[in-house]
């Protein structure tokens, strides 16, 4: 198994946490990653109610508004390739999918059977621009953020292994990707065991202002004297 500074076990833990939880974090933890490193437009997503994914990023590119321009061998055998990409790691993967189209979504590369194969090479979800149908279909668990589309069109892989960029968030091959039904984020590598310290914290600072807010007796002066004391915790 490669070397990295988190086990399988530390990814599993972020889960417990949706990822807005782990962009406040990330605030504490990297505080010069504030303004980047997270999706910053609405997705569709196939199964609002999943626990958050977290894994390691497998990127690639599409397009679907026209042919390809490859024969049908060369077409299969890049397809191919993109699964062996897929398939090569130790730990479950998110699959980070650029949409190259001028109208990203054209044609769903997701759908039945993809969502059925990319789970059984090991894939958790995806992330992408582009475009996900067969919404009564979608292997089970397999999480999408994209948008929905009922044609495949002409979609087919162009690249994979290079950055990407999936709504204002930058992937690279094996970067870290949390998500959930709020949207996306990358966690640099060295952040991720510090991350539960974190969220412990800002849930104690959290908790001193909301159990004020809830009493009875609350107004402006109680405000003021939560937010002094949750400025006092560290």
């Amino acid at each position: 198994m490669a070397q990295r500074p988190y086990t399988k076990e530390d990814l599993d833990a972020l889960c417990a946490w949706d990822t807005p939880t782990i962009c406040n974090a990330l605030e504490i933890v990297v505080p010069a990653r504030r303004s980047h490193g997270f999706t910053v437009r609405r997705f569709d997503v196939a199964f609002p109610s999943m626990a958050p994914i977290c894994g390691p990023a497998r990127t690639g590119t599409i397009r679907a508004a026209h042919p390809s321009g490859r024969t049908k061998e060369m077409d299969r055998t890049a397809r191919i390739g993109w699964y062996e990409y897929v398939a090569e790691h130790d730990l479950p993967v998110i699959v980070a999918l650029q949409d190259l189209d001028d109208v990203p979504g054209t044609g769903a590369f997701w759908g039945e059977v993809n969502t059925n194969v990319h789970k059984g090479l090991g894939a958790l979800g995806c992330v992408s621009n582009g475009s996900f149908r067969d919404l009564d279909m979608i292997a089970p668990d397999f999480q999408l953020l994209g948008v929905v589309n009922p044609s495949h069109a002409f979609v087919h892989i162009v690249d994979w292994g290079r950055p990407v960029s999936i709504h204002g968030m930058s992937v690279q091959h094996d970067e870290i990707i949390h998500a959930d039904r709020h949207g996306a984020v990358t966690i640099p590598a060295e952040a991720v065991k510090q991350l539960p310290a974190a969220i412990d914290l800002l849930s104690r600072k959290e908790a001193v202002i909301l159990d004020m807010a809830k009493r009875s007796d609350f107004d402006i002066a109680k405000l003021r004297e939560a937010l002094a004391k949750s400025d006092d915790i560290h």
